[in-house]
């Protein structure tokens, strides 16, 4: 139920029309609780104050429906605004970063902001009375209104300031950093104190898959990209069969009806119902999210390098940012304990077996493409090699070397392969040769 909840709250607050339905909430609310006032307090502008507070029914009038007009005027312009915004930007870096522009909260408050200043100006309006039977006017809440459209004034600049940032290359690869870096802390945090691991042979594993009174596989019923997994469910469901639950697929891989994707081994018989328990333990959907993917982000940089480095838009620079902002994240990778496959429970008992993924699969995910698509531009190969040796010398365990090491020489194979200046080649290879491949940690790795 947890990990269900925070996948709805991760939606809800990177949904668009959260932001602006909660302003516009907030203005019906303020709404009446100014005419409240109002009605609690009598007003009777005086000195300075009366030349802004207005005096007569019509002029509130007028002031509310001149706001008003103007705001639902200036709203459909924002919207205008933020669709050029989005064309651009899908035609440039790609259409899954147009969830990135829609989830800015800016973009969010800005517009919810105007929206919600015309639903105040339309309440109060409603309120305002001339008649012979009733006179009432709204002066505290016709002044706010004057407050809240000076306030939106300001924020339209602010606006077009940040959208003409926001659509800015080295903008959008530093902002897809940022949300990268921002994931891979939240799921790979760094260990304060050292933590024991528990660690078990795959031997035992074995042993332990055959000597299951009960083995059961179960397939996914509908298909979508796998979003969530619920492991706390899956761990309390293997205490109850006493066994484990083998899980063969991650966050971000695609489920297709009818694919395994669970095989439970138990000592007790499995209860009627335990197939929809099993299966509620998996979120899925029709698009990729960072609620538990690791690699969702990644592609995303992985997406703004390849096109830069199409033929029609042959943009190397906008490549080598991305290469310098892949490698500060898989940096810091090198340096946090990646979460092993077994899940165990209180008791030290084996529950859960994951899909898990890991460090040679993150680093091929982030430069495989990028190493494909530039393979003939000297100068983006030359710097993902040069990418290699910083990771490598930043590398403190030997099995990140190896990794790391391979991709560079995939790199080096690459620049002989498709380099025509001998020259360029000499440089990749130059950039390789500060690999200290006669690292101790690697050689005794090898014995």
């Amino acid at each position: 139920m947890k990990a269900k909840l925070i996948y709805f709250w991760s939606n809800i607050q990177s949904s668009f029309w959260f932001v602006p339905l909660i302003l516009i909430l907030c203005a019906i609310l303020a709404a009446f609780g100014l005419v409240f006032l109002d009605d609690a307090v009598k007003v009777e502008p005086s000195g300075i104050f009366s030349y802004f507070l207005i005096g007569s029914a019509d002029s509130a009038r007028s002031v509310l429906s001149t706001i008003a007009g103007a705001m639902i005027g200036v709203a459909g312009t924002v919207f205008s605004i933020t669709l050029v915004a989005l064309t651009l930007a899908s035609s440039q870096f790609g259409p899954r970063l147009l969830q990135n522009f829609m989830h800015d909260k800016l973009n969010q408050v800005v517009l919810g902001s105007y929206i919600a200043t015309f639903t105040y100006c339309l309440v109060v309006l409603s309120t305002v009375k001339s008649s012979d039977s009733l006179q009432f006017l709204p002066t505290i809440s016709v002044g706010f209104s004057i407050i809240l459209a000076l306030v939106n004034i300001f924020l339209l600049v602010i606006f077009i300031h940040h959208i003409s940032i926001s659509i800015q290359a080295d903008q959008v690869v530093s902002n897809v950093n940022s949300s990268l870096n921002h994931h891979f802390r939240r799921l790979f945090p760094k260990a304060e104190e050292e933590e024991e691991v528990l660690e078990i042979a795959d031997s035992k594993i074995e042993k332990l898959k055959q000597n299951a009174r009960y083995k059961e596989v179960y397939k996914v019923k509908r298909s979508g990209y796998l979003q969530v997994v619920n492991r706390e469910r899956l761990i309390n469901l293997a205490k109850e069969i006493e066994g484990f639950i083998e899980v063969k697929k991650h966050a971000g891989h695609f489920l297709v009806e009818g694919q395994e994707v669970f095989t439970v081994y138990g000592e007790k018989e499995l209860e009627e119902g335990f197939e929809s328990r099993l299966l509620s333990a998996l979120i899925a959907g029709n698009k990729r999210n960072s609620t538990q993917d690791s690699e969702f982000a990644v592609r995303q940089m992985v997406e703004v390098a390849s096109r830069a480095l199409s033929p029609g838009v042959n943009d190397p620079y906008t490549a080598i940012t991305c290469i310098d902002k892949l490698t500060d994240s898989i940096c810091y990778l090198t340096a946090v304990d990646l979460p092993g496959p077994y899940r165990f429970d209180e008791d030290k008992k084996l529950r859960l077996i994951l899909n898990t993924m890991s460090f040679d699969g993150v680093v091929s995910v982030a430069f495989n493409q990028i190493r494909q698509f530039g393979q003939s531009s000297p100068a983006v190969l030359i710097h993902l090699m040069g990418a290699m040796v910083t990771i490598y010398k930043l590398s403190e365990r030997s099995e990140h070397k190896q990794v790391i090491l391979k991709h560079a020489k995939m790199i080096l194979q690459a620049g002989k392969e498709h380099f025509g200046e001998r020259n360029d080649y000499r440089d990749l290879e130059e950039r390789y040769q500060q690999l200290d491949i006669s690292d101790n940690t690697l050689q005794k790795d090898k014995v």
